[in-house]
């Protein structure tokens, strides 16, 4: 059984070129459109190895989504990362600080993707 990730990006492009990298590899991919969309999914009850989300989008940011996330029930350890192209260091401080396990950079390169992916996810 394949391993589930959850991205969550209000870019439809960027959903698409990251779901077409996971599930090349293998994954099995949720999409979110927004943070609420993907809070709303998991409070429903989804519960993925991974959940990759974009830092700056509408209502709910990527910050705000993993400080969500870490309070729900059996999601305290789920590897939460965080894409975007905010580079500033307070930034990462902020997202350490919220609960985030790591930070990258776009546009990323299939291959560093798969690297974190596969460091953070066990059997990956």
């Amino acid at each position: 059984m394949s391993k589930t990730i959850m991205i969550v990006d209000d870019s439809p492009t960027m959903l698409l070129s990251l779901h077409g990298i996971l599930s090349k590899a293998g994954f099995t991919v949720e999409q979110a459109r927004s943070g609420e969309e993907a809070v709303g999914a998991l409070k429903g009850g989804l519960r993925p190895a991974m959940v990759i989300t974009d830092f700056n989008m509408g209502a709910m940011n990527g910050i705000e989504v993993v400080r969500q996330v870490r309070r729900m029930p059996g999601l305290q350890f789920t590897p939460l990362v965080l894409l975007t192209t905010e580079s500033q260091r307070d930034r990462r401080d902020e997202a350490r600080s919220a609960g985030a396990t790591g930070w990258l950079m776009k546009p990323v390169q299939a291959d560093a993707l798969l690297q974190v992916v596969r460091q953070l996810v066990p059997g990956a």
